[in-house]
């Protein structure tokens, strides 16, 4: 079989081959890709004879799928699968799978660093000191006794929750699916609605699907509390970041923690977020630390052999 990664995953070539050497050592053939490619016509032209892709997130096309004639199976380096045209694997017969877990405390520690330095003002702190100045202006809050509502209780939202409870916060929680495991660590579950209401903190852990784009609409920022701060490490559809920014600009809500936004960055210059007051601004960062882009490797490439075995693992579209 022909593998081909299609872009970089963020470690070296000499660490992919380690993890790809079984494969070689069976007969068949990988393909290292070590820099990005940026049109859709060097992708079709890489993926040329592929049996499986090895994709992150950049996103896959039903145009490059369907011109890939042995395509059965793509390994996807990230927890979402939105980003994959789905019509196209189930019209060709192509498994999908994906890094389930590769990431789980790599995002749940951005939150919580997201979370403190919009409560304690360590980016304003830190400018204030290089210019000479004080704390005046600058006392923040105590993240202990908050109530942190936590949208999408899957392995990230329980870790984000597990991680508050230490903090000394209340945890709501709200999904699609109730969780006996979050149930059973204690976090509250409220319609969206209440949740919105009662919370200091919102933070979205929820996969973008149709039900959840634009799930933090503008009339649902209009719930929250002018004190409270959204932190979005998600999907950057979920929300609205129009009526976002307009929110912050106008003090409706007090910050604002953002790692994801409606496209991959670099963030066009007039993105509304980009000028929005109380904001911080990380560029799609969450899920990367050197633990985890290892990690994610290993799940990867332990998906493909996984479905050479006929046992697939992590599947997110399944093959007929």
């Amino acid at each position: 079989m022909k593998i081909v990664m299609l872009e970089p995953l963020g470690i070296s070539e000499d660490t992919v081959m380690s993890l790809a050497k079984p494969f070689i050592d069976q007969g068949h053939e990988f393909v290292f890709c070590g820099k990005k490619i940026e049109t859709e016509e060097e992708v079709i032209s890489r993926a040329a004879g592929a049996d499986v892709f090895i994709i992150a997130n950049s996103p896959l096309s039903g145009k490059v799928i369907r011109s890939a004639p042995n395509l059965k199976m793509i390994s996807v380096a990230f927890t979402g699968v939105d980003h994959v045209d789905k019509a196209a694997c189930t019209e060709k017969n192509i498994l999908v799978s994906n890094a389930q877990g590769y990431c789980t405390d790599t995002v749940a520690e951005l939150t919580f660093g997201l979370i403190l330095s919009k409560l304690r003002n360590i980016l304003p702190c830190d400018a204030r000191t290089r210019e000479g100045g004080t704390k005046d202006g600058l006392v923040g809050n105590e993240l202990s006794g908050k109530t942190i509502g936590i949208i999408g209780t899957g392995a990230i939202g329980r870790r984000v929750a597990e991680i508050a409870r230490v903090f000394g916060c209340k945890v709501l929680g709200y999904s699609r699916t109730q969780n006996a495991e979050a149930k059973a660590m204690g976090i509250q579950y409220l319609p969206l609605d209440e949740l919105l209401k009662q919370s200091d903190i919102v933070s979205l852990h929820t996969p973008l699907t149709d039900e959840t784009k634009n799930l933090i609409s503008r009339e649902k920022i209009a719930l929250m509390k002018p004190t409270a701060i959204l932190i979005n490490t998600a999907r950057g559809a979920v929300v609205d970041n129009k009526a976002l920014a307009e929110a912050l600009n106008e003090g409706r809500i007090a910050g604002a923690g953002i790692d994801v936004f409606e496209m991959e960055p670099p963030i066009p210059v007039d993105h509304p977020l980009n000028s929005a007051k109380n904001t911080i601004l990380t560029p799609h960062i969450a899920f990367a630390a050197k633990e985890s882009m290892f990690r994610r490797a290993q799940i990867t490439l332990g998906n493909i052999s996984a479905w050479m075995a006929g046992k697939p693992e992590n599947v997110k579209i399944p093959a007929k």
